[in-house]
């Protein structure tokens, strides 16, 4: 049987496009003849990815806290995947910012909306035994979270709100890294100290998240929207911005003070996170008041960061 036209085209092309390489087209051809055909469990590597769950304790709800933590991670690699791609763009335009931005804010939706299993879907006292073998690892140290953070915003906007002033725009980014917000989080309770947690973080990460903060220096969310001259279209890159900010600075830590607070709120004494982290302190969006982008909420929105969502869903 001939081959058809439409197939000797092909092969042509594919003959062009291996020349132009300095490769030989029937290599390739004798490779697609000898290859097996593709499984989804290759393609996804199945078998590696349901053996990734390791549990260090008979408790069986720690599986569920580990599969959650590990669909969180994914769910934060397809965001930064997603913002590189905004920020690394060579000719950006507004619709493709708010294309991609509308897929981050779908990405954070779903895990706000999935975090229900970490609040109701363990059993408290066992999550209150295996908790014990974590120790210190805690979901503060996720670095992925914290360069999502970065690609954010003015690295300045992530400074402690105790500790932020006007100049801190013209300080260098290691300067600013000292000050940042999450590292008066992770300080123990009693001491006021550095926590092991914080320790073992900064040691892997510093250098990386620094490195990242020069390069997002003037790249950034924030840098990016600014550019844009007012239009109907920067109006609907705004709302996205809103959405995405009251995603990341509201929303997702508030879920996670939600379910602190069923597991770890304990009369008359709380009962400390496995990374020795202030919880109380570190989540609530009114201590913090962490905001990417202030210029596009008003003065009472700003005031009252976070205040609806607490009166609504913490009893």
């Amino acid at each position: 049987m001939e081959p058809s036209k439409e197939i000797l085209d092909r092969l042509q092309k594919l003959e062009d496009k291996f020349a132009a390489s300095g490769q030989d087209i029937l290599s390739y051809l004798d490779g697609l003849m000898y290859a097996d055909f593709l499984t989804y469990w290759d393609y996804i590597n199945l078998d590696v990815l349901l053996n990734l769950q390791q549990p260090r304790t008979p408790f069986p709800d720690e599986k569920i806290f580990i599969i959650y933590h590990q669909i969180t991670e994914l769910y934060f690699n397809l965001i930064l995947h997603e913002q590189s791609q905004i920020v690394e763009h060579p000719a950006l335009e507004i619709d493709f910012f708010i294309a991609r931005l509308k897929r981050v804010n779908d990405y954070f939706e779903s895990l706000i909306q999935s975090f229900s299993i970490m609040v109701t879907g363990m059993d408290k006292a066992q999550f209150l035994k295996y908790r014990m073998a974590l120790l210190p690892a805690s979901g503060f140290q996720s670095v992925q979270y914290r360069k999502i953070e970065i690609y954010s915003t003015d690295f300045y906007q992530l400074v402690d709100k105790e500790l932020r002033s006007d100049d801190m725009e013209e300080w260098p980014i290691y300067k600013l890294f000292e000050n940042i917000y999450w590292k008066r989080g992770a300080t123990e309770m009693k001491s006021g100290q550095k926590t092991l947690t914080l320790r073992q973080f900064e040691g892997k990460y510093s250098t990386e998240l620094i490195e990242l903060g020069e390069r997002r220096k003037s790249n950034n969310f924030r840098t990016l929207y600014n550019l844009f001259p007012e239009s109907d279209n920067k109006q609907l890159l705004k709302v996205e911005l809103q959405k995405f900010d009251t995603n990341v600075n509201i929303n997702w830590p508030l879920v996670h003070y939600k379910s602190a607070v069923k597991y770890l709120q304990k009369s008359p004494e709380d009962i400390a996170a496995t990374g020795g982290t202030n919880w109380q302190k570190y989540l609530p969006p009114r201590f913090q008041k962490r905001i990417f982008y202030p210029e596009i909420w008003t003065t009472e929105e700003v005031e009252n960061w976070g205040k609806a969502w607490v009166s609504d869903n913490v009893k």
